[in-house]
């Protein structure tokens, strides 16, 4: 909390994890101040001993902790069985996309082989992503309510686009992606708005 009371958000401006948070706190209109935490420079600044006092592990935890204490709009719906379904989708995304193809393994696979490995990686996740979507989708990923399922959609499609990813085969989530980035929270919260975003990526 900043002296003023406001939360800060450590963030990255490229950063999906940075980017779910982002939302959560748009569309719960929450200001906040953002520290930015450069993924790249000085060899990651992630890794200073004065960022992992604050932050050992983030991930989903940050925006089930706003879902406990700003509840509206709620993004976790009341119902059991859509609630397994949003969580199961955000795990999808969480666990089992973003992590393989992030920075810290790209890093590991060596210069020639990224692209190929952060493409595999996000196509194999996609194609279980969109047959699940097809039994579960409304507008939005769960029904037609904004969830945290979305919140993780629409930065995975972001990295997916970046990684040169085709996604025709994926018709239900490039339109879930579509109708979501309307939405101001979504808007507000894009990578090239961020306070860090290098001049050349602003919109």
């Amino acid at each position: 909390m900043t002296e003023s009371g406001k939360p800060i958000l450590y963030s990255y401006f490229r950063s999906s994890c940075s980017w779910r948070v982002r939302i959560a706190l748009a569309l719960k209109s929450i200001d906040y101040e953002t520290v930015p935490v450069n993924l790249i420079k000085d060899g990651g600044q992630q890794f200073s001993k004065e960022f992992l006092a604050l932050n050992p592990m983030k991930q989903l935890a940050i925006i089930e902790y706003l879902e406990e204490t700003r509840p509206t709009p709620r993004l976790l719906p009341p119902d059991p069985k859509k609630k397994v379904l949003v969580r199961m989708i955000s795990d999808l995304i969480a666990s089992g996309i973003q992590p393989v193809q992030n920075l810290s393994v790209l890093k590991q696979v060596g210069q020639e082989n990224q692209l190929t490995w952060a493409q595999k990686a996000i196509t194999s996740g996609f194609h279980a992503l969109e047959q699940i979507l097809q039994s579960t989708a409304g507008k939005y990923c769960v029904g037609d309510e904004v969830s945290m399922a979305d919140l993780c959609l629409v930065p995975q499609v972001a990295n997916a686009e970046r990684f040169k990813v085709d996604l025709t085969p994926y018709p239900t989530i490039s339109r879930i992606n579509k109708s979501l980035l309307a939405l101001e929270a979504f808007q507000v919260s894009h990578p090239c708005r961020q306070p860090d975003t290098p001049p050349e990526l602003r919109a």
